[in-house]
């Protein structure tokens, strides 16, 4: 006697769209360099294809394509953890400050486990996958002079990468995140979601005789993504 049983129940949705959010970065610098977190503006192009649904689990692979603003921004201190000012300044906006802003492609790769209504109703999901990225340009907002003096000593003397060029332009890193969708017959499906990237590349040279031995990304995503179906899977049963 044979006995045979379907696991998965199989499918192939295709459903493509777009995402837009803000993103949070700081540079992961060793030695270390003080900071706050850089926001920026993150959105491109989505794709999402639906393959199976095991046992409970709505199994799909996502792509992107992105431009994303990110960099850091430095958290000029003195050793009291007061801000630093010029000698001549008395006013709170000439306090230090220096921020650098990078644009990038970025295209993460995400397998995705969803659980809950696929095609009307509410789906909470996880994913995760790697993600690479492209340097495109950069620019620096910052008063800070060279040899003019200050009321307070900076806590951090670690000043190098203020005047240090993008000197690898390919990063590569992990990504990971959830959220929620929810769908509507006729009108697509509405995303919102968090999202955390962990890079592995590094923006400086490494090696012994550098400045930098590390210094990798870590970015904080909240964003929306509209989905709409180009092929749905004709099966009755699919709610």
């Amino acid at each position: 006697m044979l006995l045979s049983a379907q696991v998965g129940e199989y499918r192939t949705d295709l459903a493509v769209g777009v995402n837009a959010g803000y993103m949070m970065s700081s540079i992961g610098f060793v030695p270390e360099v003080p900071q706050k977190q850089l926001g920026g503006l993150t959105g491109g192009l989505t794709i999402r294809y639906t393959c199976e649904k095991y046992f409970k689990s709505i199994c799909a692979i996502v792509a992107e394509v992105n431009v994303a603003q990110t960099g850091w921004k430095e958290d000029i201190m003195d050793i009291d953890n007061q801000p630093v000012y010029y000698v001549s300044d008395t006013e709170k906006a000439n306090r230090l400050a220096y921020e650098r802003k990078m644009t990038y492609v970025q295209v993460p790769l995400l397998a995705r486990l969803g659980w809950g209504r696929e095609r009307k109703g509410l789906q909470a999901f996880i994913q995760l996958g790697p993600q690479i990225g492209f340097f495109l340009n950069e620019s620096t907002t910052s008063n800070l002079q060279p040899g003019l003096g200050t009321q307070t000593q900076r806590s951090s003397q670690i000043v190098a990468q203020d005047t240090m060029a993008v000197e690898k332009k390919f990063d590569y890193g992990i990504a990971v995140g959830g959220g929620v969708e929810f769908s509507l017959p006729k009108m697509g499906h509405f995303i919102v979601e968090g999202r955390y990237y962990y890079g592995l590349g590094d923006i400086y040279k490494n090696t012994k005789s550098d400045y930098f031995g590390r210094s990798n990304f870590g970015q904080i995503v909240i964003k929306a993504t509209y989905l709409f179906d180009i092929i749905k899977t004709k099966n009755p049963k699919i709610k």
